[in-house]
């Protein structure tokens, strides 16, 4: 899997330093080209002619260039090491350096590279019990895993303190399988396609304060984005309301309604190879919108009554329409599943549809995890595990690149 990859490393100033020599070792065994570059700090633990005799490539500590030579034909190595890599590992991953890449500070050549950075990003966290468990860096981890940053948690055992908790770096075979599973999850053979992608709620207005809306999170949407963007495509997101951090490398639309979501999608659809329409659109809308906030009848028998109409069905329509795009739907039923999501599949022209069960243990509104069932075009059902929704994402994704 690793075999001809071209693989990024990022060394901090962390004591498992040294885990690392064993790490890029075991990658260039694996048959990767390896790049290393290190903060001034890791420089304390473990010499760079170290890493340069392991990867028997130059190592990379500044952002300036390092003799006096002229600049002509130099690059500038963090803009060209973030486009040449196909995957980029940071570990071990300080309590500043996840600060700094979180908040975008780029003041090193590595915080530098991943704000250039086009392929997926790898961050292994290390440091003391207390540096991890604070609340600060916690949140700067939550952040990177919602702009799509992949995360491989640190362990618990003795740490350099003498405090027995979690903050130690995974051992090298550890670190080296999760570099394996995300190059495996994001080959790049979306490159050069345009995918249009669709997600969370719309909001259909009954007054200037309240609305119908779903429970819709937008998650499952946003991870189909992440995951086609990591694997080369250029991606246009289109979102109803939700509190999502736009993953990296994607364009991102919002809108709130049901017909704001039509228009956008009719517009930008033109111009795709693939559109996957993940959200949840409203199928009714208020007749009429009040300009004034509907106030409360407090007597007890008082009521109010909603007239409502059909949204457009921006799905249907796409079908009526379609030519060369892939077209993939999803489906959540809560009863005779199977049989409406193949109705849906014939009925709205799809050429993929993503059913979702409300009755599946998994797949609740808002969770980090998903079950689906991918029912094809050719009759194909699949039905597949609980797994994270990036991982869900991935699926879809190798069954539409195989339609591409």
């Amino acid at each position: 899997m690793l075999k001809n990859k071209k693989i990024l490393v990022g060394v901090t100033g962390g004591i498992s330093v040294y885990k690392m020599c064993t790490v890029v070792r075991l990658l260039k065994k694996a048959g990767a080209r390896v790049r290393v570059m290190m903060t001034q700090s890791a420089t304390q633990f473990v010499t760079p002619l170290t890493f340069s005799a392991l990867s028997q490539e130059e190592v990379t500590v500044s952002l300036w260039p390092e003799s006096n030579r002229s600049t002509t034909n130099l690059g500038v190595k963090h803009i060209d090491l973030g486009l040449w890599a196909d995957v980029m590992l940071i570990a071990p991953a300080t309590a500043n350096m996840i600060a700094k890449i979180a908040r975008g500070i780029a003041d090193d050549v590595v915080s530098s590279t991943v704000l250039a950075l086009r392929c997926p990003l790898l961050v292994a966290p290390a440091m003391d019990m207390d540096m991890y468990l604070n609340e600060a860096t916690q949140e700067n981890l939550t952040l990177l895993l919602e702009r799509g940053c992949h995360v491989l948690l640190p362990v618990e055992g003795e740490l350099a303190s003498g405090l027995v908790g979690p903050g130690r770096l995974p051992e090298p075979d550890a670190i080296v399988a999760f570099v394996e599973s995300i190059v495996k999850k994001t080959p790049r053979d979306l490159q050069g396609r345009k995918i249009l992608v669709t997600a969370g709620p719309t909001h259909e207005p009954i007054d200037p304060v309240r609305f119908i809306g779903n429970r819709s999170s937008g998650k499952m949407g946003f991870a189909i984005a992440n995951a086609a963007a990591q694997r080369g495509a250029s991606v246009t997101l289109i979102s109803g309301p939700v509190a999502l951090v736009t993953p990296k490398n994607v364009s991102r639309i919002d809108v709130e309604t049901a017909e704001q979501m039509r228009e956008a999608v009719m517009i930008q659809a033109k111009k795709c190879d693939a559109v996957i329409m993940s959200a949840a659109i409203a199928d009714y809308t208020p007749i009429k919108r009040a300009v004034n906030k509907i106030k409360k009848d407090d007597s007890p028998t008082s009521g109010l009554t909603l007239e409502l109409k059909p949204t457009s069905d921006i799905l249907r329509e796409l079908g009526s329409k379609k030519n060369r795009a892939i077209l993939v739907g999803f489906a959540l039923e809560t009863q005779n599943e199977l049989a409406n999501a193949k109705e849906k599949l014939r009925k709205k022209n799809c050429d993929l549809i993503v059913l979702n069960s409300t009755r599946d243990e998994g797949s609740a509104f808002g969770a980090e995890t998903n079950v689906v069932t991918l029912i094809g075009k050719n009759g194909k059902v699949e039905k597949l595990s609980k797994m994270p929704k990036f991982d869900v994402a991935t699926e879809i994704l190798n069954r539409l690149a195989k339609l591409l």
